[in-house]
């Protein structure tokens, strides 16, 4: 059917009929009857708005605060007319800016939270008991495979900049299957096949890969439980979010089979598809003017938004089953009006599948103070001392004249050139030109505020635990403040303070994440995936299945494991110390043999900035005791010191 235009609108000729009371001849999980208006379907979306209001309600109360941050991480500022002028006029001139400290502090903390939690594998796991060791190992190496095919990493990054920004990190894993063409060779039908060995190439539609996603959670659409603090989201009633999507994305959802139905609903023009609860009130992309809160309802783009909301409840009270005891579902509300999910969990973990770091928390708060939000304070006096000074530089360098208009032409005075020529008017002829301008002093005096910029910046290092050593940075100062004993304790001390952060992110969210990860893996994996013995457990594995690729299976994942917490911190430390050490153990045969010799080379090759040293290891075969006793009887091989003995 052809389409046409009104206005600024592309629309079609049946669109804007009411479709909400007629039946699409849906299927509905278990038997409900979840036609939108029904009343099974009226109580679901109106208890998940309730919870959704009572959310935002909080969260709302913080955006004002966040707003104020999101100016501080850009070099933008709102100009005065005045500085509006001046930039009209000339827009070599400068302005008033954004000096963008705390968004250095920030990038450093950041910068040592990546490197602490984001090295490979990201999630670490060890097997319960002695047969789940092997288990344990391929289960690692499955979920690193997953991730990066994902770019799990990528997600964790926004999610620690967003715990760091705003004070709290949200992000919630779940299940992706990619599906797609996939390719595969057999032999050609009939004698060329059978005879000659002919392949023809067959492709089939099925599943490319499957494994763990994570999706971030904007903290302006985040609807925590009001009465659990951050630390603690898994003892909440309910947790959701807002999640911008477009009624074509869901329509792809609901045809690949994802649990989603009466999307087709979607297509009422009635329906105002941008839910109340948008995160209309920030100013995120306000400057460059991509602001995904801000954007047009339009039949163009066909932008829906979804509360995706996690309940604890009890299906009897809502109608829901006859259980009297509660179950995890999770909801699904298109354009704050039709019910497009409603599943229960049964995850094997038990658990909401989101997760939040907050490493600035109080253990109280569901929404704390923001590291950014410290440093607000004395970004802003940073600001106007900078600006201040910028200011009253623009002012000393342009003429501030005293003129006597009867005497002096001033047009002439006027022109900006260089080498102009100034007349005099007729009276002045003759009289000469000294009293005719007069220039008038100008004083500086923001001469010390640069001076006094270095002492804020200091004082916003030591609260942001980031100082010029961290940031890649010589620090200033003599030669008595540059002793190595010196350097060395105060950045021990700056690090220590960024392993409490790691450890504590840590502790809220990777452990969750990484026990979410493997328990998805176990209970919804289908297929089999390969996966390389390199990296940790690369001796083992070897060892076990040989080098190469290894096939695992999900039988080969039943298993008990534990995850382990990454403690936060990052090689680093003296490494001539190290070298010292190593050199005065390997000469000392009785100490030699209590310490592990290779794994203190390899120690200090790390913190001299080497990666991949175990790429270098002379890969050796361990023979059982009876093939190296017949070796040994052959003349193959000898004793090492023997070995040793011929060549003195």
């Amino acid at each position: 059917m052809p389409a046409t235009i009104i206005g600024s609108q592309w629309t079609s000729p049946d669109s804007g009929k009411d479709i909400l009371n007629k039946d699409l001849g849906y299927d509905y999980p278990y038997g409900l009857d979840l036609r939108p208006r029904s009343k099974i379907h009226e109580k679901i979306k109106n208890e998940v708005l309730n919870r959704a209001r009572e959310s935002h309600s909080l969260v709302s109360n913080r955006m004002s605060s966040w707003n104020s941050i999101e100016q501080v991480m850009t070099a933008y500022i709102d100009l005065s007319e005045e500085e509006e002028d001046v930039q009209d006029a000339d827009s070599r001139k400068p302005v008033s800016i954004v000096f963008p400290y705390t968004y250095i502090i920030i990038e450093t903390v950041l910068t040592y939270l990546v490197t602490a939690l984001l090295g490979d594998p990201i999630f670490r796991y060890e097997g319960v008991s002695p047969e789940d060791t092997v288990g344990t190992m391929l289960l690692e190496k499955v979920i690193q495979k997953q991730c990066d095919y994902f770019k799990v990493a990528l997600a964790l990054h926004t999610f620690l900049r967003d715990s760091l920004v705003y004070g709290v990190g949200a992000a919630a894993p779940y299940w992706k299957v990619k599906e797609g063409i996939k390719y595969h060779s057999e032999p050609a039908p009939g004698l060329a096949g059978m005879l000659f060995g002919k392949q023809v190439v067959k492709k089939e539609k099925g599943t490319i890969f499957e494994g763990n996603a994570l999706e971030n959670i904007d903290p302006y659409l985040y609807l925590p439980d009001p009465n659990t603090p951050v630390q603690k989201i898994q003892d909440g009633e309910y947790v959701g979010w807002v999640y911008p999507t477009s009624r074509i994305a869901l329509l792809n959802e609901e045809r690949q089979g994802n649990d989603l139905f009466n999307v087709k609903y979607l297509k009422d023009i009635k329906l105002k598809r941008s839910s109340i609860f948008s995160g209309s009130e920030s100013e995120r992309g306000m400057k460059s003017g991509t602001d995904l809160y801000h954007q047009a309802d339009t039949s163009i783009t066909n932008k829906v938004d979804v509360i995706y909301m996690y309940i604890d409840l009890v299906p009897k009270e809502w109608e829901l089953g006859e259980s009297e005891y509660p179950e995890k579902w999770l909801f699904g509300l298109a354009a704050d009006e039709v019910v497009v999910k409603a599943k229960k969990l049964g995850l094997s973990h038990g658990m909401f599948p989101v997760v939040t770091a907050a490493p600035d928390f109080d253990g109280y708060s569901v929404l704390p103070t923001a590291r950014s939000e410290v440093l607000y304070g004395m970004q802003h006096v940073l600001d106007f001392l900078f600006n201040s000074h910028i200011a009253n530089v623009r002012k000393a360098i342009n003429d501030m004249l005293v003129v006597d208009p009867y005497l002096i032409n001033i047009s002439d005075l006027k022109d900006p050139k260089p080498g102009k020529l100034v007349r005099l008017r007729r009276p002045a002829w003759g009289k000469g030109v000294k009293d005719a301008v007069q220039q008038l002093n100008v004083n500086d005096i923001t001469r010390n505020n640069l001076a006094d910029s270095a002492i804020i910046v200091q004082w916003m290092q030591m609260i942001g635990a980031a100082d010029e050593s961290l940031m890649g940075a010589l620090r200033k100062g003599g030669p008595e403040r540059l002793t190595g004993t010196e350097f060395q304790g105060t950045r021990a001390g700056a690090i220590g303070r960024l392993e409490r952060v790691a450890r504590v992110i840590g502790m809220q969210a990777f452990h969750d994440l990484g026990f979410m990860f493997a328990s998805h893996t176990q209970q919804l994996m289908s297929q089999e995936v390969y996966v390389d013995t390199v990296g940790r457990w690369q001796e083992d594995l070897e060892e076990i299945f040989g080098g190469g690729k290894v096939k695992v299976t999900p039988y080969d994942l039943a298993i008990s494991y534990d995850v382990e917490v990454k403690d936060g911190s990052i090689p680093s430390g003296p490494a001539q110390l190290w070298v010292r050490l190593f050199d005065t153990l390997s000469k000392n045969p009785q100490l030699s043999q209590q310490f592990n010799m290779k794994g203190i080379f390899e120690y200090i090759a790390t913190l001299m900035g080497a990666k991949n040293v175990k790429d270098f290891r002379i890969k050796t075969k361990v023979l059982p005791n009876d093939q190296v006793l017949q070796q040994a009887q052959a003349g193959n091989i000898v004793p090492l010191n023997q070995a040793a003995g011929g060549l003195m």
